[in-house]
């Protein structure tokens, strides 16, 4: 029998990680949280209330925290990448502070310098954080793109250079947003395509699968365009995702929906996504 996978949400958390997260949490019968430790559009190192970080710790509730959008370990600017390796460090001191499990990254885009220069970069840089994890600490999860510009990792067999240039450090996992592999051209629709898109991710990283981005899609597979839609709304579809989680390679990875609206659609999307569980 294959393990259950906890199924969640990125919540809000207006009044404090633990009274507004585990609330809204409650509120639409998630099982695991994301949350974002700092403002997710700038470069501001929030402090955390010493109160609310124990009190989501000493909760047991799975959580993950997501750096802000703008860490890019690829970049050429030597400003965006110091904040980067800032904003990184922080999040990750942080997501130890309340128990956090992994902290998911971007993998970030090139820009406008050689793909080469980027991923030295990312040795350089990233893996030296990975290299300060503590015991217990969370997970770094590398979470590959839609494809568009520059980016260093959107399809599942970009992943295996990814992780190369970072010496395959085993404090590094991935997670898969689904509407971003959709974007980057993997046919989850087809079954044939989606158990060719986990088949090869479980090639080249096996058992670093640590958590996945539940999220529909508003533009066709290969549109390299990021736009998350409501579970069965979008051009996925909701079957494909009951298909996902038969899976062995996603068996008891944590699922996680970013879909759009609020209360009402989150508790819906959840609604689906365990009653597709339900019948596997």
């Amino acid at each position: 029998m294959t393990s259950r996978s906890l199924i969640g949400a990125h919540v809000f958390v207006s009044g404090g990680l633990a009274k507004g997260g585990l609330a809204y949490m409650a509120e639409i019968g998630a099982e695991m949280i994301q949350v974002f430790v700092t403002n997710p559009r700038g470069w501001a190192l929030t402090e955390g209330r010493s109160d609310e970080d124990a009190k989501l710790a000493e909760s047991g509730v799975e959580t993950f925290v997501h750096v802000p959008y703008l860490v890019n370990f690829g970049s050429p600017s030597p400003e965006t990448l110091a904040n980067s390796v800032a904003v990184l460090r922080h999040t990750l001191r942080r997501g130890a502070e309340i128990g956090a499990k992994g902290v998911v990254v971007h993998t970030g885009s090139a820009v406008t310098q050689p793909r080469d220069d980027a991923m030295r970069q990312l040795h350089e840089h990233l893996l030296p954080l990975l290299e300060e994890i503590p015991d217990g600490g969370p997970d770094v999860l590398l979470e590959p793109m839609a494809g568009q510009g520059a980016m260093l990792c959107a399809t599942v067999e970009d992943v295996e250079p990814y992780l190369a240039a970072l010496d395959w450090h085993p404090r590094a996992g991935v997670c898969l947003d689904t509407c971003h592999a959709f974007a980057a051209g993997h046919d989850l629709t087809s079954e044939e395509g989606l158990r060719e898109t986990f088949d090869t991710l479980h090639k080249v990283a096996e058992g670093r699968l640590g958590l996945i981005h539940a999220n529909d899609s508003k533009d066709a597979c290969g549109s390299k365009k990021d736009r998350h839609e409501n579970i069965g709304a979008g051009l996925i579809g909701s079957a494909p995702f009951g298909a996902l989680m038969r899976h062995p390679a996603v068996a008891g990875v944590p699922i996680c929906i970013e879909t759009p609206g609020k209360a009402d659609q989150h508790r819906a999307d959840l609604d689906l996504l365990k009653s597709l569980r339900d019948q596997i």
